[in-house]
């Protein structure tokens, strides 16, 4: 299965960090998140642009979980030359990871 089957993303960036927030659309589906969207796999999953750390946050009240990720948007909005910028549609990217 796919995230996007139990969740839904946003996106939001500062400078050259990336921050992706995932939301079980189910609380009963927040415990397979945790254990199986780790930072080191959202790290392999974004292994092409992601050159620092990938740090979870968890927020079991909501039933999400977000992830900080340093070093993703080669170099920010103002330096990158890449056509997302802002790193937008990184949710969408996230949410095709197979669990």
């Amino acid at each position: 299965m796919k995230l996007k089957d139990i969740a839904h993303s946003r996106t939001g960036d500062k400078g050259n960090i990336s921050n992706i927030s995932l939301i079980a659309y189910d609380m009963k589906d927040y415990a397979l998140l945790l254990e199986k969207v780790t930072p080191e796999r959202v790290k392999a999953w974004f292994s092409e642009i992601v050159e620092g750390d990938v740090v979870r946050y968890e927020l079991p009240n909501l039933g999400a979980l977000n992830f900080v990720m340093y070093d993703a948007l080669f170099g920010g909005v103002t330096r990158s030359l890449a056509v997302d910028k802002h790193g937008k549609s990184l949710s969408s990217a996230l949410l095709e990871m197979e669990i």
